[in-house]
C-alpha cells in the first residue's frame, strides 16, 4: 500500500520529516561514496554538533536508511553505511541539492528583498 502525504494520519509525513531534515540530507550525501566513521562525517558536514549528529544517525538507522558497524578493535571503530533503502535516496537528494546550489543566489536575493520590503 502506498502512502498519501496529504493525509494527516499517514506515516508518509514521518518519512518526509526524516528525509527533509538538513542533517539527514547531508549524511546521505556524505555516505554516497561508502562507509564513514563518526568523526569523518562530523568533519565533512561541518556545523553539526556531536549530539545532533548522533541523534540523526540513530534516527536514520532506526528508519532503515543506514547501518552502524562496530569493529572489535581497541579502540573500538564504528562505521556508518547507507543501506539499499538509504542509497535509493541519493538521486533525489542530489537533484534537490544541485537545484539549491544553482539557485542559492536567487533565493537569498528574494529573501533579502522581502525583508527590506
Amino acid at each position: 500500500m502506498d502512502g498519501d502525504a496529504f493525509n494527516p494520519e499517514c506515516p508518509t509525513r514521518l518519512v518526509l520529516d526524516r528525509i527533509g531534515d538538513k542533517w539527514s540530507v547531508l549524511v546521505v550525501l556524505s555516505l554516497r561514496k561508502g562507509p564513514r566513521r563518526f568523526t569523518e562525517l562530523r568533519d565533512m558536514i561541518g556545523g553539526v554538533t556531536p549530539k545532533v549528529l548522533t541523534q540523526t544517525l540513530r534516527a536514520m538507522a532506526a528508519d532503515g536508511l543506514l547501518t552502524r558497524h562496530v569493529f572489535a578493535e581497541v579502540p573500538p571503530r564504528v562505521e556508518y553505511e547507507l543501506t539499499p533503502l538509504g542509497q535509493s535516496l541519493q538521486a533525489p537528494i542530489r537533484a534537490i541539492t544541485d537545484w539549491a546550489e544553482q539557485h542559492v543566489n536567487e533565493v537569498m536575493a528574494a529573501r533579502e528583498s522581502a525583508l527590506t520590503g
